[in-house]
């Protein structure tokens, strides 16, 4: 992988030069003068906070005490305490979200489960939609916001558990320049620069970099992960009654995958995953590969046009790619009883093009004796998506298979490389480095999809007095989808238009506390993600029928303790998913499918006292597929109206979350996290799993100066084996071992 190996010497010499001139800078500083200002520098660092009052989505307009909902915020405090770098990483520090696994059918990308429903196309980049499977970075984001349960009067399409956005990095006020040069176990090397400069007369610019790469913790000759990124953004009429901010953003990566390990009980491909050391990996390291290009240009236009009233328009343009071939350890054909694993291909090319403009009209106006606050929109989106795979062969056609599980089995010519050419490993003692001696074509843009969606949306948050208020929200979407198979012409089409809601009601016993009762609606149409996710694309059998249904009932309150710094929040809730899709037979689908998911949710974030901070968090997850169909693939097709009643897949019944610091002196902190997480199923049929965990993680922090502080973070701490996605067959993701890494963090 030439990529990785270009980046490992630029990443390198970067660290190593930085390294030099942080050092240099932090020997010349006179510590002992310094006392008094580290003091002060440190506590102002504290109260940046684990604690966020107000949402950056718009859409919210309300501050967090008041919106009858749940939202759990990881602020920028605990992005940079847990230095996670991924997305995926920064959702394990929230209860009640799973993620969900790749496989043919699902690309290989975020699929996160947000109170037991899939949410890969309910994911936000500053309030617009960013549905395209890709692995998302960290580096050019202030915080991530997500929202629980059903929100399609905010969101749109989607959000029937919920859904995520990130806030990004934009050109601000004041001048500022930090970053982080960190290096660790399993080949970590990281670099980051956050640059902002006030150019005065209301004009900013701003400018994210990262170049990163690392080795699967835990794993050897496995899994490798490299990615670079800029996101550089220019505002103009700070302070003034208009403003406009250009940005753009843009990240490759150049990985190699890991599936992770197949189901096996013994006898057959079920329970849970097969009992090998830790860190096996059956990939092909000449053969596999991800490789993902993301670009998002955007151009936001605000206007005051009173004190209180601003109209804004947000129009964005996002290219993305992700392409692939990655090896699942198929079980499909019982070779494992004989201590062999076929290595499967999986492979993906997808292109995706979208446009979106979103305009709103927000602020506040009286009634009478009411008080609104309010967000009038109007949204577009076009999208379009190629999608292809690749056909791979091997030299040996004949008897060995390619991608297809059907093909002929490799392992009948004998394990260990030679005589399978590598299409079959041990499956106790995998080799990754057998040569690869077949061929891979590309077939780009075997299918097209486009979709197009317009909405028209209000939502008014209504104060009848300072203890009464009451949250509407409207919205109407039109959705329309076409699939297009590129070699015949043929084109499926789907059209439909739908209306979502939402009300709560708070109730403000004191002005730091709420109690409210919310209820919302979704609804999830064919071909929400264009072709480029893991929900249902546009076919004969579904294209006429009606959108997805669910709805939230919740019940909760929020409280804001010890002067404001501390918010204390418990909700019960009930999601239901009607209007399901399911399979009646091969080739007929209806909306007849249900399922329904009851839980309790607490959390806890912010400061109990000045040098004790914490982020906490229990979810309670009682889920039951209410109403199934058959499944089939191709003409054949199965009963799944038997599994009515067993738990969904990918929802835990207990989850939580926590994470603490303490500062012992001005300048040394001590942070410590755990995640636990109960049994989750794979499968429908309740027969494949992975086991229920605790994971431990710790960190160290050390102010040098006002200006420069060293971090150590391990992760992982007691190396517990545990497995983080549970596939609907043939394998489940094993989580990273124990690793540590330690940065050198600068602010100016």
């Amino acid at each position: 992988m030439a990529f990785i190996k270009t980046r490992k010497k630029i990443v390198s010499s970067a660290i190593a030069s930085s390294l030099s001139i942080m050092a240099g800078h932090a020997i010349a500083q006179d510590q002992t003068a310094q006392l008094e200002t580290i003091h002060s520098e440190a506590s102002t660092q504290q109260k940046q906070s684990l604690k966020v009052d107000k949402s950056a989505n718009i859409k919210f307009i309300a501050p967090l005490l008041n919106t009858p909902k749940s939202v759990s915020v990881i602020s920028k405090q605990l992005l940079e305490d847990t230095q996670v770098t991924t997305l995926s990483d920064a959702l394990r520090t929230v209860p009640g979200i799973t993620l969900g696994a790749g496989e043919g059918g699902n690309p290989n990308g975020d699929r996160p489960f947000i109170r037991g429903y899939n949410s890969e196309s309910s994911m936000y980049i500053d309030g617009v939609r960013s549905s395209t499977s890709q692995n998302r970075e960290m580096f050019a984001v202030e915080q991530v916001e997500v929202t629980k349960g059903s929100a399609s009067a905010m969101g749109g399409a989607g959000t029937t558990g919920g859904s995520i956005n990130m806030v990004s990095k934009v050109a601000k006020k004041g001048d500022a320049l930090e970053g982080s040069v960190a290096a660790g176990t399993d080949a970590y090397k990281r670099i980051t620069l956050d640059a902002n400069k006030d150019f005065g007369n209301g004009i900013a610019a701003r400018v994210a970099v990262m170049g990163h790469e690392n080795e699967k913790a835990g794993q050897h000759n496995g899994a490798e992960y490299s990615r670079v990124g800029i996101a550089p953004s220019i505002t103009f009429g700070l302070d003034t009654d208009t403003r406009a901010t250009l940005s753009y953003y843009y990240l490759k990566s150049d990985d190699t995958p890991d599936s992770g390990i197949p189901y096996w009980n013994g006898s057959k491909a079920e329970g849970k995953p097969l009992d090998v050391q830790q860190g096996v990996y059956y990939g092909w390291k000449d053969r596999d590969f991800q490789k993902q290009e993301n670009h998002i240009g955007t151009f936001k236009v605000e206007h005051d046009l009173t004190d209180n009233l601003t109209i804004s328009n947000t129009a964005v343009y996002s290219k993305s790619k992700n392409d692939y071939i990655w090896t699942q350890p198929d079980d499909s054909k019982g070779n494992i009883i004989n201590g062999e694993v076929w290595r499967r291909a999986n492979s993906r090319i997808t292109d995706t093009n979208t446009f979106t403009d979103q305009l709103a009209l927000t602020g506040k106006f009286n009634t009478g004796f009411l008080k609104h606050r309010f967000n009038l929109g109007a949204e577009y989106s076009d999208q379009k998506s190629d999608k292809g795979s690749y056909t791979i062969t091997d030299s040996n056609t004949s008897q060995i298979g390619g991608s297809s599980k059907d093909n002929n089995n490799a392992c009948d010519l004998g394990i260990a490389g030679a005589n399978s050419n590598g299409w079959c490993t041990d499956a106790y003692n995998p080799n990754s480095r057998d040569p690869w001696l077949g061929s891979a074509i590309a077939n780009k843009a075997v299918t097209t999809t486009k979709a197009k969606s317009t909405s028209i949306y209000l939502l008014d948050n209504i104060e009848f007095t300072p203890q009464w208020l009451l949250d509407l929200g409207l919205r109407w979407d039109k959705f329309e989808t076409d699939l297009t198979t590129n070699a015949t012409g043929a084109t499926l089409s789907s059209d439909t238009d739908f209306f979502s809601y939402q009300a709560g009601l708070t109730f403000k016993p004191r002005e730091n506390g709420s109690i409210y009762a919310s209820f919302a609606t979704s609804a999830n149409p064919v071909g929400i993600d264009a072709g480029d996710g893991s929900e249902t694309s546009v076919n004969a059998s579904n294209k006429d029928i009606d959108p997805e249904e669910s709805r939230t009932f919740e019940i909760g309150t929020k409280w804001d303790l010890f002067n404001d710094k501390l918010n204390l929040t418990a909700a019960i809730f009930r999601t239901e998913k009607q209007n399901t899709r399911i399979s009646l037979d091969a080739n007929t689908s209806t909306n007849g499918g249900a399922s329904k998911v009851d839980g309790l949710e607490l959390g806890l974030n912010g400061n109990i006292t000045e040098k004790w901070a914490v982020s906490a968090g229990y979810t309670y997850l009682d889920s039951e597929s209410t109403k199934n169909g058959m499944s089939c693939r191709g003409t054949t097709c199965t009963d799944q109206t038997v599994f009515n009643g067993n738990q969904m897949p990918n929802v835990p019944k207990n989850s939580a979350t926590l994470w603490t610091t303490y500062a012992v002196t001005p300048a040394l902190t001590f942070g410590a996290g755990a995640v636990a997480m109960d049994k989750v199923y794979g499968d429908l049929a309740n027969t494949k799993w992975v086991s229920g965990y605790v994971r431990y993680d710790a960190m160290a922090r050390y102010n040098v100066n006002k200006d420069v502080n060293l971090q150590l973070n391990i992760n992982n701490l007691s190396d517990k084996r545990y497995f983080n996605k549970a596939y609907a067959s043939h394998y489940a993701t094993e989580a990273e071992g124990r690793s540590a890494v330690l940065a050198i963090n600068f602010k100016y």
